[in-house]
Formats: structure tokens, sequence, C-alpha cells
């Protein structure tokens, strides 16, 4: 098995396994890409948006942060600029999700070595809707 077969079987694992998500970052806008990502998972998972200028997101109680939530989280989906992901990663590691995954363009070594230190998985530069997708049509969901 090649490394990325053996990536996509991880990654697979990861989503069966999840249940509730928090999106950080997510906005009430349809037109931005936070929006399609979680209608798009709304129809595989719990999603709890997390943004303080929104009450209700997609009919979904929204959260003015990670650590507001009152539930437990499987699994982070950080919406927000590189420089700025550093600001969240003492309320992950706070709510222990499963997996912390950074969107499309957004890196941060020194989040990734916090939360890894913490037994977190973390997911950098990759879209959730198109590898959950491309997972689903593989058959691994």
């Amino acid at each position: 098995m090649d490394s990325n077969q053996e990536s996509d079987l991880q990654t697979a694992e990861h989503f069966r396994k999840t249940r509730t998500i928090a999106i950080v970052g997510m906005s009430a806008d349809p037109a931005r890409a936070s929006h399609g990502v979680g209608k798009y998972l709304a129809s595989y998972y719990k999603i709890i948006p997390v943004n303080p200028d929104c009450q209700a997101i997609l009919g979904y109680p929204c959260y003015p942060s990670i650590s507001a939530i009152t539930e437990p989280v499987d699994f982070i989906n950080i919406f927000q600029r590189s420089e700025r992901v550093t600001l969240f990663v003492e309320e992950a590691r706070a709510k222990k999700p499963a997996v912390f995954w950074m969107q499309l363009g957004i890196r941060s070594p020194v989040a990734r070595q916090a939360l890894e230190e913490a037994g977190i998985t973390v997911v950098e530069n990759q879209c959730t809707k198109i590898e959950h997708a491309r997972l689903n049509r593989m058959g691994l969901l």
C-alpha cells in the first residue's frame, strides 16, 4: 500500500468515527466557502458553527468560541487565516477533538506541534468537503 492509500484510509477512518464537527469561522453568507462546506457536512454530521458575529447559521445555534460549546466535539474544522490558527490551539486542546482540520491554504507548524503533542490528529491545507466527497465516491465512507 502506498502512502496516499494509507493516508486515504486514515482520513476515511476519522470521517467514519466523527459525529460532531465544530466549524470555526463558518459564515452565514452563502457565497463564502465556509458556508458551503458547512452545508455539505450537515448532510452527514451534526455541525456546530463557531462565529462570534452570528446567533445561528443554517438553523444551527452558533457559538462565539470553541470553549463556549457545551457538548463533546469529535472534529474541529478551521476557516481562519494561517496566522490566526494558534489563537484556537488551547481551546481545541481543552475540547479534545480527535481531529483538527485546517482548510485549503491554511497551515500552522506551531499549531500542528502543540495539537499533536496533545494527541490530536492535524490536517493542513485540505478541504473537508473535497476530501469527504472524494473518499465517499471511492466507497471508503
